[in-house]
């Protein structure tokens, strides 16, 4: 039996590639699974094995507990008992002495069997997820093993598998078992069953890793990828940036004859790739991303994050794209909300929206319209912007002198003001009429408590008068005769 176990850890472990501790660690379980078949109750046992001469010993365990608190005497014993047998025990240690080992017989086997077979594939799964999640967002490569119900389970060698779920292929691929497969590793996460490694090949950055793959300047940091956007098996938008100016970032993700994106295509079903130059100037990166369409005007609005495109009529559904397909990818790909429209439609937009802060003006800060109009043609859309832009940029517009700056700007401060009080009445927290109304109350005090959490008479009665005493402008003695005050009721 002795040599057998030796014989098995070898076989084992050279065979699953799992560390020979772990295999020694299984058998041990296996032995004190099928020992407690021996045994009525249901008892703790531990099994040492000798990792080199293949004896195992056998230990019944108990928890030592207090004399009174004895519930389980299969597994508990009492402090007492234990200290006659080992005096330097104490209170939560374990128990235990040695007991006769048994041989495994049929079922002892087969329990054995099913308890080694299990430990070694947590081991395997371990592994598995030790050695990949370094990995994660990368490009991983296997061979499709199966395909269940448009799931593509890829054989990644080294008994690990990995799951690319209908969702993360590309619509319309063709795939056979067999086929060679490349996907982005999104995720790594261990699993009871099944593969613990997932892949996507409709993910952006699967693009994006695709093109580091294929264009060495991408990996020299000549050329970066600063995002991407997809429509999977279709079309995608990929924007890039040089770092050096004489390296064109466009000419060299095509490469030569168009090799380079004409590779990644292939890989990708087919899918067109637009190539895009990056700006820091969001509208220059939305116009550049626009492409093929040219875009006629641009208005950016920062405080919505949208800006409106411009285009020629007749360039209007090559704009758009099949259902809205280039003014989505171009969307994603620059982070902004575009709102594309013809030339003439933009003109009409941007005159409504000129009459009505042109309205907005006159009304608000109460000046006449040919003041209003040269606020709107000086680019001003809002109250803000006129109290706090820089003093100097507004003397500079022509029409205005210095007391006409200065009561715009007074007005326009003073009309946010009382917006801001406004809405912070109405945000107030409400406290009950009968607390606000007590002895000894002010309407500061009231709101404070309601910040606090002190609503109602009964909320202040329960409080102490240290929890008062974090509320500004109260001493001890008024946080006294307040809950006295509150309390009251109690005492009637």
């Amino acid at each position: 039996m002795n040599k057998e176990v030796l014989l098995v850890v070898d076989v084992v472990s050279n065979e699953k590639g799992v560390n020979k501790d772990i295999i020694f660690n299984a058998l041990e379980c296996a032995i004190a699974s099928a020992t407690k078949k021996h045994y009525e109750h249901d008892i703790d046992i531990r099994v040492q094995i000798d990792t080199k001469t293949g004896d195992f010993k056998a230990f019944r365990r108990w928890q030592v507990v207090d004399d009174e608190n004895i519930e389980s005497p299969e597994v508990q014993i009492s402090i007492t008992d234990a200290i006659t047998q080992n005096p330097d025990i104490n209170l939560g240690e374990l128990f235990e002495t040695e007991i006769e080992s048994v041989g495994l017989d049929r079922i002892g086997a087969q329990t054995a069997k099913q308890v080694i077979v299990q430990k070694i594939r947590d081991a395997e799964r371990q592994q598995i997820i030790e050695a990949y999640q370094d990995r994660q967002g990368d490009l991983i490569s296997g061979i499709v093993k199966r395909i269940v119900r448009g799931n593509i389970i890829i054989d990644l060698g080294g008994h690990a598998e990995a799951l690319i779920a209908r969702e993360d292929m590309i619509n319309r691929e063709s795939v056979r078992t067999g086929d060679h497969l490349r996907g982005y590793l999104k995720e790594v996460r261990s699993e009871p069953r099944g593969p613990q490694l997932f892949l996507s090949r409709t993910n952006p950055e699967f693009l994006m890793k695709l093109f580091a793959l294929e264009v060495p300047e991408i990996g020299e940091n000549i050329i970066e990828i600063v995002s991407a956007s997809r429509d999977p098996g279709l079309r995608a938008k990929i924007a890039v940036r040089t770092n050096d100016n004489r390296v064109d970032p466009v000419s060299a993700c095509i490469g030569m004859r168009g090799s380079r994106v004409a590779a990644i295509s292939n890989e990708l079903a087919g899918e067109r790739v637009d190539i895009i130059i990056w700006d820091e100037n969001p509208a220059q990166f939305v116009i550049n991303a626009m492409s093929p369409a040219e875009v006629v005007s641009i208005i950016v609005d920062e405080d919505n994050n949208t800006i409106d495109v411009a285009v020629l009529e007749e360039q209007l559904s090559l704009a758009i794209g099949r259902s809205g397909q280039n003014v989505r990818l171009a969307s994603q790909l620059t982070g902004w909300t575009l709102n594309v429209m013809t030339e003439a439609q933009a003109e009409e937009k941007h005159e409504k929206e000129a009459i009505a802060v042109l309205k907005m003006f006159m009304s608000n800060l109460d000046i006449e319209e040919d003041i209003a109009s040269v606020l709107v043609q000086e680019g001003f859309s809002s109250l803000e912007e006129i109290a706090y832009v820089p003093l100097q940029e507004m003397l500079e517009i022509q029409e205005f002198d210095q007391d006409i700056v200065k009561e715009l700007r007074q007005r326009a401060k003073e009309l946010l003001q009382a917006a801001a009080l406004k809405d912070e009445e109405e945000n107030k927290v409400q406290v009950t009429d009968e607390l606000r109304t007590m002895a000894g109350m002010n309407e500061d005090l009231a709101q404070q408590m309601a910040r606090h959490g002190f609503l109602s008479m009964n909320d202040l009665a329960e409080q102490s008068v240290d929890d008062l005493l974090v509320l500004d402008g109260i001493d001890e003695k008024q946080a006294g005769q307040l809950i006295m005050t509150a309390r009251a009721s109690w005492f009637q």
